[in-house]
């Protein structure tokens, strides 16, 4: 039987990997457009921020070793079309410059998101970039000789990773966000507040409510972004406004597409189309608290796609489990953490939720080390069933967020958080952590205790 997998990165290496451990067997051909497999693009800003040194500590698995492995991988090589009656896909040779045709019995688009690029964008300028890939990374590395000056349009985790990691070069950072406030999507109002304060305090300009109309360039290289509130100088842009799932090859097999534009899935990562799968960036899920189907792309997300894409596609029997949304960001001295649903997002699904705000530290306020920590739990009210959490504090301490995931899986309480039996220590915690604190409010909140 062979495999053939579209799109070498999280998803497509993850299924390819789990392919061949399941049935070795299989015949596994990974076609890849990029020039690399299997690298890790959540580090992108941090090389960019000259955190992490060079671009190539991000790949995990090169070309080489997987074939040592067994597994075909093609680089440089686009599947530019879908033949499912026939079960063929056509396959562009990005450096010979010619197509062929190539078999499948099974077959795996992990083709990801595209980043959304609005007309103003669309200029041809030199030093206005996205950032998805290690060719997008490394062309705004090129791009950072010489500039002293950058904006960044949109402020999700792209947006305020990259205002850190742009303002540790030396330039003055300008955020511009359309929305009301910094990580909408991401927070509550007052956790947003929290961020962009945070931004500010190191200098980073952020104008919310802010709408770009044109980017203005001098001799081929951008010089200014137009906005509706006047301009911004800026030698170097970041178009960080968002992404849409990359469904063309999905489409062009006949797959359905979801309420939320992605590619729709069955647990088994199976679309509507005998013998393709989806897994990844570019796929549906659904989550675990609503039971709606989102399009959330994160990176274990897409790993635990492919990896049950892999599984079934050789034989074997796996389930996707669902998502909860559950992410965490630092920018600066600040780390932000959230899971399930928040306040706002539980309203617009006509929820019955109720939330408590808890302000403490991260450790026994004596000791030291400690630092301020700030917890959002919110529950429905009735079932006292939690819904989510969100938590603003210094970037080790948020990762309490999993804590909350996991009971989140199980379907858990309030009073179940109350009742953990958490690890204590003045260095790492007040003998009271702070979510037992939050979950105690809210269980009086909501008349509990």
């Amino acid at each position: 039987m062979r495999i053939v997998v579209v799109g070498g990165v999280a998803a497509g290496m993850s299924a390819a990997s789990r392919a061949r451990r399941q049935n070795p067997d299989v015949d596994v051909t990974v076609f890849e457009r990029g020039g690399a497999i299997s690298y890790g693009a959540c580090g992108l800003p941090y090389v960019i921020g000259g955190e992490v040194p060079d671009l190539g500590d991000l790949i995990a698995r090169t070309p080489e070793r997987m074939r040592e492995q067994g597994i075909d991988v093609r680089v440089r090589h686009e599947v530019t079309g879908v033949d499912a009656g026939a079960r063929t896909v056509t396959v562009l040779d990005r450096d010979a410059g010619h197509t062929r045709t190539e078999p499948y019995d099974r077959l795996l688009i992990a083709t990801g998101v595209n980043a959304v690029r609005p007309e103003w964008a669309r200029t041809g300028l030199d030093g206005v970039h996205v950032l998805r890939d290690l060719a997008n990374g490394q062309a705004i590395l090129a791009s950072l000789s010489g500039a002293t000056c950058a904006c960044i349009v949109g402020a999700g985790y792209i947006g305020l990773e990259m205002a850190e990691a742009l303002h540790s070069r030396g330039l003055h950072v300008t955020v511009l966000e359309k929305a009301p406030e910094v990580a909408g999507r991401m927070l509550d109002r007052a956790y947003q507040q929290r961020v962009r304060a945070e931004l500010e305090r190191h200098g980073v300009e952020v104008r919310c409510g802010t709408s770009v109309q044109e980017l203005v360039g001098e001799d081929g290289h951008v010089r200014t972004v137009q906005t509706d509130h006047g301009p911004v100088p800026a030698d170097l842009v970041i178009v960080a406004v968002g992404v849409k799932p990359n469904t063309t090859l999905a489409e062009a097999a006949g797959a359905r597409l979801g309420p939320t534009g992605a590619v729709a899935v069955n647990p088994r990562q199976e679309t509507s189309v005998d013998g393709v799968y989806a897994a990844g960036d570019n796929s549906e899920s659904i989550h675990c608290v609503t039971g709606r189907q989102v399009h959330i792309p994160l990176g274990l997300t897409a790993n635990r796609m492919g990896r049950v894409a892999g599984v079934n596609m050789a034989g074997g029997d796996a389930r996707f489990p669902g998502i909860l949304g559950t992410a965490i960001f630092k920018t600066f001295d600040l780390g932000a953490a959230r899971t399930g649903l928040t306040q706002t997002e539980a309203e617009g699904l006509g929820l019955n939720a109720v939330s408590v705000d808890v302000e403490s530290t991260d450790h026994a306020g004596y000791y030291p080390t400690a630092a301020p920590i700030h917890v959002r739990l919110t529950a429905e009210r009735g079932s006292g069933r939690i819904l989510g959490v969100q938590l603003v504090g210094q970037p080790a301490s948020v990762k309490r967020v999993d804590v909350v995931a996991a009971l989140l899986h199980q379907r858990g309480s309030v009073r179940d958080l109350f009742e953990l039996d958490l690890a204590y220590a003045p260095p790492f915690s007040s003998v009271w952590d702070v979510l037992l604190v939050a979950a105690d409010r809210l269980g009086r909140e909501m008349g509990g205790r």
